[in-house]
């Protein structure tokens, strides 16, 4: 298996964005997430983790749900947001995270792709 660390970015979202999408064959696990609000006024911003995995057998058996990690989370102008600090999150493949931004916002996107 081999790791590798990737960043991810993304300038100026201001709708719903899927930044990061996990390939086949790969498991992904987010190291850090920082949004960076562009504007001299506060924004709003909304990070979501979808996923289509299904069923499991055993304990677990229920399908995952996509999940939003902030909702609608003010942002001051001209400042950042670091999500997940010392933290980490488990995509598995076809899991997808996207970043909704009421205005512009800026994302840095930390990884580690597991194949």
């Amino acid at each position: 298996m081999a790791n590798t660390f990737k960043v991810i970015t993304k300038a100026g979202v201001t709708s719903a964005d899927v930044i990061y999408t996990v390939a086949g064959s790969t498991t992904t696990v987010i190291l850090g997430l920082i949004l960076g609000n562009t504007t001299s006024s506060s924004i709003n911003a909304t990070v979501t983790l979808g996923t289509d995995t299904g069923n499991r057998s055993g304990a677990n058996d229920e399908a995952n749900q996509a999940v939003e990690l902030i909702t609608s989370t003010p942002i001051p102008g001209n400042s950042s947001l670091e999500l997940l600090s010392g933290n980490k999150v488990v995509m598995e493949t076809t899991d997808t995270l996207s970043v909704t931004g009421s205005g512009a916002t800026d994302i840095a996107l930390s990884v580690m792709e597991i194949t």
